[in-house]
């Protein structure tokens, strides 16, 4: 009997049981149309696209045991390094009346952001150094969700920076590249040094080392308040 992509524990996250592993999805916003050359199934009469964790580092911790995304169909979301758009795309198909704040510091890169928002209306994208949040305060609104992913030596400063943004109880990712901090001192070292730095500002729910899937990685699953 053919298995089935059914619902995960997360809304709008959908899965499918390969053995011991699950394989993840989201269901297509725009039917028939790809971002990244990822997979398109037909269930019945829905689409749903691969979320792979080999393009995502969302999909990546979610492979790892991810315990906590508390995003709905209206979430609004503020998006640190969105780069062309590859897992935004899969969260423009969660919150579908929500909206996502992709900001992005590399012109050549955004471009490819603002062609997917053409596309998909709850995306926002901005040009913008996410350093720099005062440049674009006024472009956004509180959000309900943040989530970074800036490779650059000071990141842990830039996600800090960033919270004046995020409502209180609710919830930030921060994929953290150590080779960035510094490609001298072990991975380990580095993520126990941003854990206790973030330990001061945030309580920590999750420490995921995303590296089987992206190279010494890991994600820092945190709530603000």
């Amino acid at each position: 009997m053919k298995q089935k992509i059914i619902k995960s524990k997360f809304n709008g996250i959908f899965e499918l049981n390969k053995g011991k592993k699950s394989v993840f999805f989201t269901e297509n916003l725009l039917k028939g149309v790809q971002v990244y050359s990822e997979k398109l199934i037909k269930q019945e009469k829905t689409e749903f696209r691969g979320f792979s964790p080999n393009d995502s580092k969302i999909a990546s911790a979610l492979r790892q045991g991810l315990e906590y995304l508390e995003l709905t169909d209206t979430s609004r979301i503020l998006y640190l390094g969105a780069s062309t758009g590859t897992t935004v795309s899969h969260l423009s198909d969660i919150v579908t009346k929500g909206m996502i704040f992709a900001v992005e510091s590399a012109p050549v890169v955004a471009r490819e952001l603002v062609f997917l928002a053409e596309k998909r209306n709850n995306i926002a994208p901005i040009l913008a150094d996410a350093n720099q949040p005062e440049k674009y305060q006024d472009n956004i609104v509180k959000v309900d969700f943040l989530y970074q992913d800036v490779a650059q030596k000071n990141q842990v400063d830039i996600f800090l920076k960033n919270l004046e943004f995020l409502k209180d109880n609710c919830l930030a990712f921060l994929a953290v590249k150590a080779r960035s901090i510094d490609f001298s001192r072990p991975k380990e070292e580095i993520f126990m040094n941003v854990e206790e730095k973030l330990k001061k500002h945030l309580k920590i729910l999750q420490k995921i080392d995303i590296s089987n899937f992206q190279k010494d990685h890991c994600i820092f699953v945190c709530r603000k308040g």
